[in-house]
């Protein structure tokens, strides 16, 4: 088998998995041979995004219809940030939800029990796996909207 670029070669049943790891936007040809001397060849793309852009909702709306139930931020997950920490207070600082980072999200509740149409506050910090990028700390509020 061959990966190019980086001109990559191996011999026997080595190859099950090859890992790569572009820094930018690659194209890449994988030419194989099977042990019969049957041939292949494929051309890819690997599309490597820049940006650590991560998305803090606004609001939500936890009413069951399967739109914004949950209160989730976009564009992290433990693969790219193995340390977070995400929290969600009160009006009056109380901790409300510590949340997982790769979980569904904080769904409004407290305890077991619903938490009414108010305005919550959040603190996140999310330590990216390549130590080279600066931690993301954001620290704001949201509504939880009920009718």
């Amino acid at each position: 088998m061959r990966l190019n670029p980086n001109t990559f070669t191996c011999e026997q049943d080595l190859c099950s998995h090859i890992s790569i790891k572009p820094t930018g936007n690659t194209q890449y040809e994988i030419y194989a041979i099977d042990d019969k001397g049957c041939e292949a060849s494929d051309v890819f793309t690997i599309f490597v995004a820049k940006s650590n852009k991560v998305f803090v909702p606004t609001a939500f709306t936890p009413n069951g219809d399967g739109n914004n139930d949950t209160w989730t931020i976009k564009g992290a997950n433990k693969t790219f940030y193995p340390t977070s920490s995400i929290s969600i207070f009160n009006r009056f600082g109380k901790l409300i939800s510590k949340v997982d980072i790769d979980s569904q999200g904080w769904n409004g509740t407290y305890n077991g029990k619903t938490l009414p149409s108010d305005d919550y506050w959040y603190s996140i910090e999310l330590i990216p796996a390549d130590t080279s990028k600066p931690p993301i700390i954001k620290k704001g509020h949201f509504s939880l909207l009920r009718k």
